[in-house]
């Protein structure tokens, strides 16, 4: 059996406390089941989270450091097969060498899909 699976998502608001994303439910992401696949959920909200943690809007600019994920905790309360989800990343506690983040997705009618908490520290890239 062969999958393939394309991800997509908008960043809708970039405050420096607040992250707000929208990521289509597309085939590519749904499970064997038809619903949306547990990973792509997570990579969504890691990627809100890091663009929180990150800071800035412009990722090739400032190449001085990652806001690299170390530890992630997450909990799946609900999924869909079809329409938006949409992560909400905002600050649990901002620190220079370690933020945590809680991001929630929510989908149709705001239910709640998950509720994951990152922790982010600052790396330099590699190369």
């Amino acid at each position: 059996m062969k999958y393939t699976g394309q991800i997509e998502f908008t960043i809708v608001e970039q405050r420096p406390e607040r992250v707000v994303a929208e990521m289509p439910v597309l085939a590519g992401i749904l499970n064997p089941y038809g619903i949306a696949n547990a990973g792509a959920i997570v990579w969504f909200a890691d990627v809100a989270a890091s663009v929180l943690a990150f800071g800035g809007s412009d990722f090739e600019a400032n190449r001085q450091s990652f806001p690299l994920a170390i530890n992630l905790n997450a909990n799946f309360l609900g999924n869909q097969p079809d329409g938006v989800f949409t992560a909400t990343a905002e600050f649990v506690r901002r620190g220079k060498r370690l933020s945590v983040i809680r991001t929630t997705v929510t989908g149709k009618d705001g239910r709640l899909i998950a509720d994951i908490t990152t922790s982010h520290m600052p790396v330099q890239p590699a190369g």
